[in-house]
């Protein structure tokens, strides 16, 4: 498609938000240019493309951006809607994937970074409250979808597949830093 060939992502390596969207991008098979950002020397690019927050992702695609990973992926799976799709087509089963993958973000995401950045009763306390929340996750996914999520089911990615993948992939790496076991 005319359309696939003014795909740009701004990254950075390491940012598990940009590789949300990088997954979204392979797995749909469509080609972008990678814009490898420093966030320390921030491009006049990036800051046009995302002046309110100044940070990666941004997809830029036929000259607009897109900025926070979220937002992406929903663009992507509109813009391009050829398999896989990210979102079920039904808008009840569609709310509830944005809920757990708001959950995702809120709840797990933000949880492992307290872990990381805490130490001593803290840090013990934070570990704790990221397994419950774990518990209750896995516990609801098989409530919520007893046949599967959309990706696993039909052997096709979705949206909570990217999420759960790009936020657990480096947990022994956190577990090192951190010092404890997830």
């Amino acid at each position: 498609m005319e359309d696939e060939k003014e795909v740009k992502l701004h990254g950075v390596w390491a940012s598990t938000y940009v590789k949300r969207v990088e997954v979204a991008l392979r797995a749909k098979g469509i080609p972008y240019e990678y814009i490898e950002e420093d966030l320390s020397n921030k491009s006049q690019l990036l800051l046009r493309h995302n002046p309110v927050h100044k940070k990666v992702p941004v997809l830029v695609h036929n000259g607009n951006p897109i900025a926070e990973s979220c937002v992406i992926l929903e663009y992507i799976d509109e813009t391009w809607k050829m398999a896989p799709r990210l979102l079920p087509d039904d808008p009840y089963q569609r709310a509830k994937v944005r809920f757990w993958a708001s959950f995702i973000q809120q709840q797990l995401f933000e949880a492992i970074g307290q872990i990381i950045t805490s130490d001593g009763e803290a840090q013990e306390k934070n570990t704790n409250e990221l397994l419950q929340q774990m518990d209750i996750f896995e516990e609801k996914m098989k409530e919520n979808f007893p046949q599967g999520t959309q990706g696993i089911q039909n052997e096709n990615i979705g949206l909570l597949d990217i999420l759960v993948c790009t936020v657990f992939s480096p947990y022994k790496t956190q577990e090192e830093v951190a010092g404890v076991k997830i």
